[in-house]
């Protein structure tokens, strides 16, 4: 209301300005047109002497002669100063409406902007009372807040979930390290005692220190391939990968150097075929054969397949007759240092990384997992990748 009352004495202001401003233009103007009608019909020669006077004859004549011509003019710049100073002030109200809402749209914008700016400030200082670790949740109560609230607690959790994956991996990287360490550093401490004077237990502890020396190989290889790939240091060749050919090659290594099972494969006529590198795909199935073999019985068959998908993909598969998983195990057998309690409590020689290190390769090639399992009859699983177009 106040803004209006102001904006209408400035429109008042104005107009009486231009109504003078126009009731001068007129008195100039009507001076000069004047002037030229009275040259052009001979009037000037009424004026006597040092033309300081009239006759009232001569006044009366010129009168005559200019009011036909003037009155109307008076009267139609009368009714326009008249008009002017009765209506002008609206329109000039009309013509500042507009600067007038742009002022208070921008005083109204100031305002929210200091507003918005303690809002924020209130939602900066949530967050920073927020621990990384714990499960506090942002919420300032503001309702204008709620959305960008939920975007930052769906955030916060799921750098949660990875602080706790990170920190079990670092755990569970420790342990496997700290245990070869200690038993290689006990039999280091047998061999210093008697394996100078007893053979047995120099052979034993020679096997023991072997062994574990193997498997921290292993262990840091597969963390350096992680590490790498976390960080994209590896490099990934593009071609055409015979995925039967690749099958079979992994088929006939594993019946070579695995005497425990059986092994059987399943191959369609035509070509298999799908690109990506060929190196890592072929990790991907020794990866997946290694497993079967670690979590099967002795004496039990391993069933390699690969064929084209339904969707148009192509697919390799790995299946068992071991021991299974339970339902709740599933979900996580592609995380780092993973095993399921079963599988904890067997003597196997898994590192815990190896379907971590699948599952990185296959999400490189466009690929990704089906695992059908079902305890004490076995498990499958099936990689199924990107056809050549």
């Amino acid at each position: 209301m106040a803004q209006m009352q102001k904006m209408g004495s400035t429109a008042g202001r104005i107009n009486r300005l231009w109504v003078w401003k126009l009731f001068g233009i007129f008195f100039w103007l009507n001076v000069i047109l004047i002037g030229i009608v009275a040259y052009h019909l001979d009037l000037f020669e009424l004026v006597r002497g040092d033309g300081l006077g009239l006759q009232w004859d001569e006044f009366a004549e010129i009168q005559a002669r200019l009011q036909p011509i003037f009155v109307p003019i008076f009267i139609m710049q009368g009714a326009i100063l008249l008009w002017q100073l009765l209506f002008g002030a609206r329109r000039v109200r009309r013509r500042l409406r507009p600067l007038y809402e742009m002022a208070e749209l921008a005083d109204k914008l100031s305002a929210e902007v200091q507003t918005g700016a303690a809002r924020f400030h209130n939602l900066e200082a949530a967050i920073s009372q927020i621990s990384p670790t714990q499960t506090d949740r942002l919420d300032t109560g503001d309702a204008d807040l709620q959305g960008l609230e939920h975007a930052l607690n769906n955030l916060l959790e799921r750098m949660r979930d990875n602080y706790r994956q990170q920190a079990r991996f670092v755990s569970d990287a420790s342990h496997e390290l700290r245990t070869p360490i200690a038993v290689i550093q006990g039999y280091v401490n047998m061999l210093d005692r008697w394996g100078k004077e007893d053979e047995k237990v120099l052979a034993e502890s020679i096997a023991a220190i072997q062994s574990e020396s193997v498997h921290m190989q292993r262990l840091v290889e597969q963390l350096l391939f992680l590490a790498r790939g976390d960080i994209g240091k590896i490099q990934m060749s593009k071609e055409p990968v015979e995925l039967t050919a690749m099958l079979k090659e992994v088929y006939d290594e594993s019946k070579m150097i695995d005497s425990d099972h059986e092994y059987a494969i399943e191959l369609p006529d035509g070509p298999v075929e799908t690109v990506g590198d060929p190196g890592l795909v072929k990790q991907v199935a020794r990866i997946l054969t290694d497993n079967a073999a670690k979590y099967s019985p002795s004496g039990s068959t391993i069933r390699l397949k690969a064929g084209q998908g339904p969707d148009g993909g192509v697919f390799f598969q790995v299946q068992d007759e071991g021991q299974g998983m339970a339902g709740d195990d599933v979900p996580h057998i592609f995380e780092r240092f993973y095993r399921s309690d079963s599988s904890r409590t067997k003597s196997t020689g898994g590192t815990g990384l190896g379907l971590s290190i699948a599952k990185w390769i296959v999400d490189k090639h466009g690929g990704y997992f089906d695992v059908l399992t079902w305890e004490g009859l076995g498990t499958r699983i099936v990689v199924h990748l990107p056809s050549v177009v």
